[in-house]
Order: C-alpha cells, then sequence, then structure tokens
C-alpha cells in the first residue's frame, strides 16, 4: 500500500509514547486489537506474512470435531491459513497421524506443500505425516494402488467426440451444448449407470426438467458415449473419484487418520462422496475450509444427501485481515449477500470486518489496448520502486489468449514475467502472470486484473454455450465470482483494467 512503508518506519521507530496511537496507525489499522502482532506480520518478510494467523482465528485450528466440519468466510480471513494451521496440529497429534491437506488443483497443492514447510520451520517431524496432493492426484494415486493399473483421463474434446458420434448413430437431432451440459452435470457426475438411474438422478439447479420419454431417449446416446471412451481405454475424472470410492467405502482401515480441504466450494459430487468413503470415524476426520462467493466450477448440490452433515458443525470467519478494507469493499460489490447451501447453512458476508486500510482500487477503463498497456505499466513501475518486489505481484486476465496483454504490460514496466502454469513455478524475481482461474488460492501485494473487455466477462463463448436459463444464471454468477476471486489476490494494491465500453461487471465494482 502507498503508506504501508512510511507508517511502519513510524510504528517501528523508538519513541516515548505508543506508536500504535499516532494517527497514522490509526488511519491503517481498523481494529485495534492485536495491532502490533498484526503490523509486525505486514512489515515482515513475504514468506512469513503467508502463513501468519490472526489470533482471532486460532480457536478454529484448535477446536475438535466431532464430525465432518466446515469454516467458510469471505477473500481475505485466512480460511487457507487456517487449514494450513490445522493441517499441522493435527499431524503433531500423534506419531502415527496421516493427515491429507487437499486441493482441486495442482498449482494450488503445491503452493500448499511450500506454506506447509514455511509453518513447520526448524519443526521438521510433522512434515512427512503431512500428504498435501491435489484431490486428482490422490485418487489416480489410491485407485492404482488398488488395482494397480493408471487411469488415462480423457480430454473435453474427445468426450465432445464420443457425444457427438453416439447421437449421429442414434439418429437424433441434438444440440451439442446440451448435451455437453447433461454429461458433464448429470451422467457424468453421477456416475450413471443405466436408465433407471438417469430417471432418478438429482438434478439441482438444472432448468431444463427432462421427461421421462425425453430421458429414455436421450440415455442410449449417453451409454454409447461412454462405452466408446472405455473401449478406447479412457476415463473420465469422475468416474476415477468413483472407483476409489467402492474400493474405500467399506473399509474399515482408511488410507488417513485426518483430512484437510482447502477450497472446497468448488467440490464435485464425485470428490465430494471420494471424501466420505477415505474419510475415518471419529474426531477431526473431515475439515473443508471455503467460500462460496469464490465457486467457481460447480454447480450446488447437497452434501447431506452423499453423507457429509456439517450442519451444526459450521463457522464462519469474520476478521479480513488478508486483504485491505478498501480492496474487500469493492470486491463484495461484485456478490449478492447472505449465500445458503442446498442444505441450508448460510455464508454472510455482512459483519465482516477489515483490520487494515490501503490505497482505493484504480479501475480504469482505457480507450484501446495501447492505452491499457500504459496505465498497467505504470501502476506496476510504481508498486516496484515503492519496494513491492516482482515476485510479490500478479497479473491475471480472463483466458490464456489474452495473456499477451499481461504480458506487454509487465515488460514494458522493465519486469521480467513468468506465465504460471497447472504445474506450479517458483516466481523468482519474476512477475506472475496467469489465468484468472490459476489465480485462485494465490496471494500478493500488488494485482493488476487486465482484458476485462465487454464479452471477456462475462465470457460470450460460456454465455452460448448455455443449455438453459438456469445455466445461464450460473455462467453469470461464476463469471462474478471470478473477477471476485482475481481482485482479492491483492492485499495491498489493486488495478483492473479493460477496453471499452468494458465489462458491466467494473461498473458494479466501482460504486
Amino acid at each position: 500500500m502507498g503508506s504501508s512503508r512510511t507508517i511502519s518506519r513510524t510504528i517501528f521507530s523508538p519513541a516515548p509514547a505508543d506508536p500504535y496511537a499516532h494517527p497514522d496507525a490509526q488511519r491503517r489499522f481498523r481494529v485495534i486489537e492485536n495491532v502490533e502482532e498484526l503490523a509486525q506480520a505486514l512489515d515482515s518478510p513475504w514468506e512469513k506474512w503467508m502463513v501468519f494467523l490472526h489470533p482471532s482465528q486460532r480457536e478454529i485450528v484448535d477446536r475438535d470435531f466431532v464430525g465432518p466440519a466446515r469454516v467458510a468466510g469471505s477473500a481475505g480471513t485466512g480460511k487457507t491459513v487456517v487449514a494450513l494451521h490445522r493441517a499441522v496440529r493435527l499431524a503433531k497429534t500423534s506419531p502415527n497421524a496421516r493427515v491429507l491437506l487437499a486441493t482441486f488443483s495442482d498449482p494450488l497443492a503445491a503452493s500448499l506443500a511450500t506454506k506447509v514447510r514455511l509453518l513447520a520451520g526448524p519443526e521438521t517431524t510433522g512434515i512427512p505425516r503431512i500428504r498435501v496432493a491435489s484431490l486428482s492426484a490422490i485418487a489416480a494415486e489410491l485407485l492404482e494402488l488398488a488395482t494397480g493399473r493408471r487411469a488415462h483421463i480423457a480430454k473435453d474434446d474427445q468426450i465432445a467426440r464420443a457425444l457427438e458420434k453416439a447421437t449421429a448413430d442414434a439418429g437424433l437431432h441434438a444440440k451439442l451444448n446440451f448435451l455437453r451440459s447433461e454429461w458433464t452435470h448429470v451422467v457424468d457426475a453421477w456416475q450413471v449407470r443405466d436408465a433407471a438411474e438417469y430417471l432418478a438422478v438429482p438434478r439441482l439447479g438444472r432448468d431444463r426438467r427432462l421427461g421421462s420419454k425425453q430421458r429414455e431417449l436421450f440415455w442410449p446416446v449417453f451409454a454409447a458415449a461412454r462405452a466408446d471412451l472405455e473401449a478406447r481405454g479412457f476415463a473420465t475424472w469422475p468416474a476415477v473419484f468413483t472407483a476409489a470410492t467402492r474400493y474405500y467405502a467399506n473399509r474399515s482401515e482408511k488410507p488417513f487418520s485426518h483430512i484437510v480441504i482447502d477450497e472446497a466450494q468448488d467440490l464435485g459430487v464425485p470428490e465430494l462422496r471420494f471424501l466420505a468413503a477415505i474419510a475415518p470415524v471419529g474426531k477431526n476426520g473431515l475439515f473443508f475450509s471455503g467460500d462460496l462467493g469464490q465457486r467457481i466450477f460447480q454447480q450446488p448440490f447437497s452434501w447431506k444427501a452423499l453423507g457429509v452433515d456439517i450442519r451444526g458443525r459450521a463457522a464462519t470467519l469474520k476478521v479480513n485481515y488478508r486483504t485491505s478494507h478498501q480492496i474487500r469493499r469493492a470486491a463484495d460489490r461484485l456478490l449478492p449477500g447472505p449465500q445458503r447451501d442446498v442444505d441450508g447453512v448460510v455464508e454472510e458476508r455482512k459483519g465482516t470486518v477489515s483490520v487494515f486500510n490501503g490505497p482505493d482500487p484504480k479501475i480504469v477503463i482505457a480507450e484501446d489496448e495501447a492505452a491499457e498497456k500504459t496505465a498497467v505499466a505504470a501502476f506496476l513501475k510504481e508498486a516496484i520502486d515503492q519496494g513491492v518486489v516482482p515476485r510479490e505481484i500478479g497479473v491475471f486476465a480472463r483466458t490464456p489468449e489474452l495473456l499477451h496483454r499481461a504480458r506487454r504490460a509487465v515488460q514494458a514496466a522493465g519486469a521480467e514475467p513468468l506465465e504460471l502454469s497447472e504445474r506450479g513455478h517458483d516466481p523468482g524475481d519474476r512477475v506472475s502472470i496467469g489465468t484468472m482461474h490459476l489465480a485462485k488460492g494465490l496471494e500478493f501485494k500488488a494485482v493488476a486484473v487486465m482484458a476485462c473487455d465487454e464479452d471477456v466477462l462475462p465470457l460470450r463463448s460460456r454465455i452460448d454455450a448455455a443449455a438453459d436459463e438456469a445455466e445461464l444464471e450460473d455462467v453469470y454468477d461464476t463469471e462474478r465470482q471470478l473477477l471476485y476471486v482475481a481482485a482479492t489476490r491483492a492485499r495491498d494494491r489493486l488495478l483492473v483494467t479493460g477496453v471499452k465500453p468494458g465489462s458491466e461487471f467494473l461498473r458494479d465494482m466501482g460504486g
């Protein structure tokens, strides 16, 4: 933040009076509880900040739960840090502890693994007891151990071709958008195996209520597509999760003693079934952290119906200590108020308190891409000149095709860009650039979100591919939430840009 380092020098300079009573400190810190510890964390090396836990969140880390539990909270309330500290605590409870700390992607898992090592510090005895991985990696690994076979995952275009071929062979005329949506959200997600299951499967959030005759008509298409993929040796990720679930569901011995899941709002049906199957029964077996406002992948469904009932064991964090008040306030305008999951558990954003101030986010709607590049380069250069190192900066765009704009802006600022990937990388002394999806779970002192143009947010191809009105509404919701995720990766400084006329979301964000 623009004045943070000056204020920090004032805070830590020798003085007879209490430095936290200084007006500058009062302006920076909105909640003067534990201000000394927070001030030191904000000015400590970035690696230490990444694992800093606000004292008000400690109770969730230390609490014991009998049954599945979930902690929620808006971006910046420290859900991931709670999950990290909780995993480390559970690993220390017993020399026989086997803790799984998992999330939905490999890059996030790599980031969590780095933070576990930072958090453990010189005390390394607990680290071997913590397995950090993506959920898909764990499912594939456990299934291979059980069967001796490695799964070969079908790509999206292979699935699409199988559906098209099955439709043509059946002599039917149906839109590919509808077939792919029905396959993804119903047939494959629930691993429907026959016509009777297809008739009975829950269809929460689906606007198009197919009658029994329509389902009877389309079921042979889905059955043939699956048979085609399996004949060629391909599986889908839901099939992998389901196979692993069947293996472990009735076994008394489970692969882990404790399971901690980060970014739980993006769990799908097969993932949750899998976790219910591999989780041990008893105290602290299964713990989730997540925020419905950051859901960008999955459609809603009932956790309780799948055997994961968190009612009575759900908590919401209310202290935002990882994002400035100004950034949080702007980002929150993108989202509705309270959000309720299918089981009736409410996540209330109202009442969240930010504990430090920073400069107001900047929203720039540029005349053209050249003007946008100039604005972003100036933002980045100012941050670097004021002490933010390149590795503490992120620049994001909606799709890979738009990353050239981020790359040019970083280079115009005199810095070197590093493109994030699913593998994850150490940025070194470079500015991270990547898609908004890859921003999820990351954290930077300064963030620029670029190319927020009309037809980019929400993405036109997703709108055109929506199969029904309910899915179209979900597209708008998740596109808003995606911008929210990208914007809240910033702790101190945020710039959001687009080319005229700009995304409609930018007007909402600007207040």
